[in-house]
């Protein structure tokens, strides 16, 4: 079975200069917890999870070490979510991202999710442009249905 028998097709995509709070709006009101990037021709050029977004506002813990200032509390982690909101979320983006043809075989895909720790991808045609994405679910279901 391929991609493109169980992919969604409407999918949600942003574009890079569209800032991280917009973003976060978008996938708070359609339960997403990752959005592509696009060009303006559709093409994949990143991929914007609440992963990435929050490793924006949390400070990683090599540097914490290097601060003699660090005192671990929320107000660090609300003064530095201020600074990112209105910023584009090129800023923060997976990039290259990780992507799947339309014709891939979904063992395929399965394998590039364990390996990578993702739970969904976007799916190209032969062009690179965003045609639909595909999630765990999606694979698990057509198991489910013997469809593999």
């Amino acid at each position: 079975m391929r991609v493109f028998d169980v992919m969604t097709r409407d999918v949600t995509a942003v574009t890079k200069d569209e800032s991280v709070e917009n973003v976060l709006r978008i996938m708070s009101s359609q339960l997403l917890s990752g959005i592509p990037v696009v060009s303006e021709d559709m093409r994949v050029i990143g991929f914007i999870s609440e992963s990435d977004i929050i490793r924006a506002t949390v400070p990683s813990y090599f540097s914490l070490l290097q601060s003699a200032s660090f005192i671990p509390d929320m107000n660090q982690f609300l003064r530095n979510a201020k600074l990112v909101k209105d910023k584009p979320v090129f800023e923060y983006m997976s990039s290259p991202p990780i992507v799947v043809n339309e014709h891939a075989n979904l063992i395929h895909v399965a394998d590039i999710m364990i390996r990578h720790n993702i739970k969904v991808i976007p799916v190209v045609d032969d062009l690179g442009r965003l045609v639909g994405m595909i999630g765990r679910t999606n694979i698990l279901k057509a198991a489910m249905e013997g469809a593999l």
